[in-house]
């Protein structure tokens, strides 16, 4: 088998099997240890491909923030397709999955991950990168007129993607929030976008 196949074959066992750690046993759990025990290799396969564990942990988010590349070019090429709040509604429900929401906590508490990622720019990876998917897409509607002129795209998905944040990772794991609270947040923060376009 090539090794290039071979590389990202055991790299996606890997990332899954500490995805699935995440989503059962919560970030305090994700260890060398388990990642290996639950992807059901030998501890020094992780070893062998990462040069250590937080290398891997830093690897595994930098492939979550490769979907939301993906992610980014569906959502602004729905610019201009039902409603604003729908779109943004359905991409931070897609976002804050139980799974980036764990990320995020292993992030903030881990230093040296957190120094690893830091060459992406201020703010928390993952987070930073989340913005600016929604401000490229309030962008586009806003050069479609669905949003004022002068709305302020930067503040705007600073202040979704933090509200959102709050509402999904402020409950048990795994759980969503209650069905129209992510909608109506989202409605109150543009509010004031729509209400000066239509003036």
């Amino acid at each position: 088998m090539p090794t290039g196949v071979h590389l990202r074959d055991v790299r996606k066992q890997l990332f899954d099997a500490a995805e699935r750690v995440l989503l059962r046993d919560g970030p305090a759990a994700l260890t060398s240890r388990a990642v290996t025990t639950e992807a059901d290799v030998a501890k020094g396969v992780l070893h062998r491909h990462f040069a250590d564990f937080d290398d891997f942990l830093a690897e595994l988010v930098r492939d979550r923030i490769a979907r939301l590349t993906d992610q980014g070019v569906l959502l602004r090429a729905g610019a201009g397709t039902r409603t604003v709040a729908e779109n943004l509604v359905d991409a931070l429900t897609e976002l804050f999955d139980p799974v980036t929401v764990a990320l995020s906590s292993l992030i903030f508490f881990r230093d040296e991950l957190r120094i690893r990622l830091r060459h992406r720019g201020n703010g928390v990876p993952l987070l930073v990168e989340a913005r600016q998917m929604l401000a490229a897409y309030l962008s586009a509607e806003r050069e479609q007129g669905r949003i004022a002129a002068d709305a302020e795209v930067d503040s705007l998905s600073l202040s979704l993607i933090g509200a959102a944040h709050l509402l999904f990772a402020g409950r048990q794991q795994g759980t969503l929030p209650e069905p129209g609270e992510l909608a109506k947040m989202v409605h109150t923060i543009t509010a004031d976008v729509h209400q000066r376009r239509l003036l």
